[in-house]
């Protein structure tokens, strides 16, 4: 049953949804974690589509940097109206919000709402809240996060910016000492905050204590003019999310209150004295909240891609395999289904788990330090596998609309320049691989291994894998055959690094590829157990499509990286085969479904910003209403026509 069905659609999708075999509205209760959660985005979704004044004025890849800002800033001033909808203690519906309000084009305050608040919200004591809190939700307090630098990333001990304190004044002086110390693409630092959470490493007593937040005030409250000894800035236009200023900051011994430092889990005194938090990972806090966020947030970009790439090959129709047939729906061929469906399936598994994450990570909020390493571990791996198997199925979807997905039209190039920052920004990808590693590191040599790596002390229950059918391949032969494979990775990795000659930083260096790929490994196996563990609980009448959704994820997993379950003949090439036939089989089930499980992800029309994943499959037309509003078709001759070749074309036509 799907209700997307409507009078005046294109037929040929009309008649995708008529073969579901599911309830499309118990897929999506399912999918978006609930009824109730359900009604939140469906109340935000009717929200914008009563209030045009939140929306664009016409489609953002036509519009120039200065309007997308100007653009930008409408829509904020706007959203100041309807205050209503911005609720700190329903932080889902608050970012649902304003990316519905923004989508992919982003805006000067993101930072405030994705960062500035949830940070403030883990690192400030409650006196600090008390005091910030109130402002920083009012609206005169606009805040981002500044913690890159110029020259330093996701390295924070390394970070240039100190804050030094002088116990004479009780204050603390924010200095940077280099260029490459300036802080460097925080959202809305460039023009529009007035306040950020600056990372800098603490300076008391002659030593350093490593990087803390501070809350710091940067501009004037009535002029908005930069404070003294404040210098910042726009860095430019960027790959995308050009409708917000990333901007440059740079201190020259500014001074702020000793109590600016934010003091929940660590504080210096006012002799000077520091006082350490009570465990290390707990200063990380905001950071592995935003992590998980990213997660869930970014399987939702490849979720409007599959979106996007199916309903396109439902309405597009191209060759003739049966001469005097008619052409055919490219969603018939095996080829391109083989191009989207295993990506349909990745967008439910990372979004199954970005919610696990999302829940586990909750913990640090309450001060507990017994899973920190681990929470830290899965935030940081998650991040990054998924960013960049994300971005990879993006691109493929790209590929399966054919030409027109290189068009803005298609909603998808505009996706991809938004979704690839993601594979860089809150941590670069192999770098948090690398902690994942050292983290595995500890795991292996600790005498027990508990919770998700107790695998890893687990000595294999067989020689070779119980796969015989992949139709009778159950969930605990799955789980063990994929904690077979990452032991192996893990151990192998680590016996490397124990070989390796010289310092341990050049051993590390040396079996630093291997060592990423463990920690790959460790991820993925979360993921599939979480995904298993997920679909259990599932509504009896959508466990049959979400299992071959998952299966199809696993199976492709196996076969894409076979080489790794046929060592030493742990899987044969018979069963390998045997995986390939679950592959086929998965698709030619989800093959009917299709259209109806991109449904049920209910991506908005204005999210999805796309004239090939509409709802009504009418793209045609909808290219066509598109060339509207190309500024190049306002005048029937451009200026630049009769301003440089017409002469030239003149002059030649005279020699003739």
């Amino acid at each position: 049953m799907n209700r997307y069905v409507q009078q005046g659609d294109n037929p040929d999708i009309t008649e995708e949804r008529l073969k579901a075999t599911f309830d499309v509205d118990r897929f999506t209760e399912f999918y978006h974690g609930g009824l109730k959660r359900l009604k939140s985005r469906r109340k935000v979704e009717r929200y914008l589509e009563e209030h045009a004044e939140l929306r664009d004025i016409r489609p953002t890849p036509f519009m120039s940097r200065d309007e997308l800002i100007d653009n930008s800033i409408r829509k904020l001033a706007g959203m100041a109206k309807f205050n209503e909808m911005i609720d700190l203690n329903d932080i889902e519906k608050t970012t649902y919000f304003l990316q519905m309000v923004h989508v992919r084009d982003s805006m000067p305050f993101s930072l405030h709402y994705l960062m500035f608040l949830p940070v403030l919200n883990s690192q400030a004591s409650p006196e600090q809240l008390a005091t910030w809190m109130p402002l920083a939700l009012s609206g005169t307090v606009i805040g981002t996060y500044a913690q890159t630098e110029m020259g330093h990333g996701t390295n924070l001990s390394k970070l240039e910016t100190t804050a030094t304190y002088d116990p004479n004044t009780q204050e603390f002086i924010l200095h940077t000492p280099t260029i490459s110390g300036a802080k460097w693409w925080p959202g809305s630092l460039g023009k529009f905050c007035n306040h950020a959470i600056i990372v800098a490493n603490l300076w008391t007593q002659g030593k350093c204590e490593g990087p803390h937040p501070f809350w710091v005030q940067i501009r004037d409250s009535e002029t908005h003019e930069a404070l003294k000894n404040v210098r910042l800035g726009d860095i430019g236009p960027k790959l995308s999310l050009n409708g917000s200023d990333n901007g440059y900051l740079i201190f020259d011994n500014f001074r702020i209150p000793r109590e600016n430092m934010l003091m929940r889990h660590s504080k210096v005194l006012p002799d000077g004295t520091y006082v350490k938090p009570p465990h290390s990972k707990l200063a990380y806090g905001g950071m592995v909240f935003v992590r998980s966020m990213m997660v869930r947030d970014i399987a939702n970009h490849l979720a409007n891609a599959v979106t996007i790439a199916t309903r396109y090959s439902a309405v597009r129709r191209q060759g003739e395999p049966v001469p005097g047939k008619g052409e055919v729906k490219i969603l018939d061929y095996q080829t391109q289904q083989y191009r989207i469906f295993p990506y349909i399936a990745k967008a439910i598994a990372f979004r199954i788990a970005g919610e696990e994450l999302q829940e586990v990570s909750k913990q640090l909020k309450k001060g507990e330090a017994s899973q920190l390493p681990d929470i830290h571990a899965l935030s940081s791996g998650l991040k990054a596998l998924v960013t960049f198997e994300v971005q990879q199925g993006i691109e493929q979807c790209r590929l399966a609309c054919g030409g027109h997905g290189y068009s803005h039209a298609s909603g998808i190039p505009e996706l991809s320049a938004f979704s690839c920052g993601s594979c860089t920004y809150e941590g670069d990808n192999l770098v948090l691989m690398l902690q994942v590693a050292k983290y595995l590191t500890k795991a292996v040599t600790s005498p027990v291994a508990s919770g998700i790596c107790a695998y890893l002390h687990k000595k294999s229950s067989a020689l070779q894998s119980a796969l015989s059918s992949h139709k009778t391949y159950s969930d605990l032969q799955i789980v063990q055959d994929f904690e077979h494979v990452t032991r192996r990775a893990v151990l192998q990795a680590m016996d490397k690094l124990k070989i390796a000659s010289g310092t341990m930083p050049d051993a590390w260096n040396r079996c630093s590829v291997e060592l990423s790929k463990a920690a790959r490994w460790h991820i993925r196996l979360y993921i599939v157990r979480i995904v298993l563990s997920k679909i259990s609980t599932a509504p009896e009448d959508l466990k049959p499509v979400l299992r071959t959704l998952a299966k199809l994820y696993i199976f492709d997993l196996q076969v894409s990286n076979k080489g790794h379950f046929m060592e030493e003949g742990y899987m044969s090439a018979q069963q390998i085969d045997e995986l390939k036939e679950g592959i086929w089989d998965a698709m030619s089930t989800i093959r009917p479904d299709a259209v109806s499980i991109v449904d049920a992800f209910a991506i908005h029309e204005i999210e999805l910003k796309s004239v090939l994943g509409r709802r009504d499959g009418n793209v045609y037309p909808g290219l066509m209403e598109w060339t509207k509003h190309s500024q190049l078709n306002e005048k029937d001759v451009p200026v630049a026509f009769d301003k440089y070749l017409a002469p030239i074309i003149k002059k030649l036509r005279s020699r003739l």
